[in-house]
């Protein structure tokens, strides 16, 4: 099963659980993003890709910079670990991880929540991968993927619990669009995916082929 089919399946199956009410409210911010045209704005390929020196969830600052003199980047954006899209995600790159390796490229996650949440996303999922934290969603402005929740929709997951408040450092309303790009040495974006709507994801087959296909 491909990942976009796993996550397919767990949407359907997680809408019969969601009141309708609350799935209105969803649809309706999903459909405005997407309306929005922010993915079609994002940045892609030939695009230099915005430099980064971010925390790590074990308290490193991992360098965009000194990633590349080691070999091409492949670099995710993801809402946080109560997202479980992003959840099923992630563990689909780890999956993935040796093969990216192999293509002697380092993988590299960024969402805005605080180190504390991502070390804890980390150990759960037992990642092999560097979980950075993008505290007030500055990286993913410059790569043109922040967007602010309308305020019903923040009110939902307030009742659903996720305190955005505190995971995000104080910018509960601040997430990125998912995102993954592949960047050469020469920090070039080489290959990317955006997309407005958060269910959906770059295909971990989609990505090697990019990698395979680097001068």
């Amino acid at each position: 099963m491909t990942l976009n089919a796993e996550l397919r399946t767990f949407y359907e199956a997680r809408q019969q659980q969601i009141p309708a009410e609350i799935r209105q409210i969803m649809r309706r911010a999903d459909q405005e993003l997407s309306d929005s045209g922010q993915a079609d704005r994002a940045l892609t390929l030939g695009a230099q890709a915005p430099r980064f020196a971010l925390p790590s969830a074990t308290g490193q600052t991992v360098a965009l910079d000194a990633l590349l003199t080691e070999g091409p980047v492949v670099l995710t954006f993801y809402r946080g670990a109560w997202c479980p899209y992003c959840n099923i995600a992630l563990r689909s790159l780890q999956q993935h991880h040796d093969e990216i390796r192999s293509r002697g490229a380092r993988l590299v996650a960024l969402s805005p929540q605080i180190p504390d949440e991502s070390l804890s996303l980390t150990e759960k999922h037992e990642l092999a991968f560097d979980v950075l934290s993008d505290l007030g969603s500055d990286t993913a402005k410059q790569y043109g993927l922040a967007f602010d929740l309308p305020d019903d929709l923040a009110a939902v997951y307030d009742r659903l619990g996720f305190d955005l408040q505190r995971v995000n450092a104080g910018h509960p309303r601040t997430l990125p669009l998912p995102a993954s790009y592949v960047i050469d040495r020469a920090g070039v974006i080489r290959w990317a995916f955006v997309d407005a709507d958060y269910t959906a994801r770059a295909e971990p087959a989609d990505i090697l082929a990019a990698l395979d296909s680097l001068d």
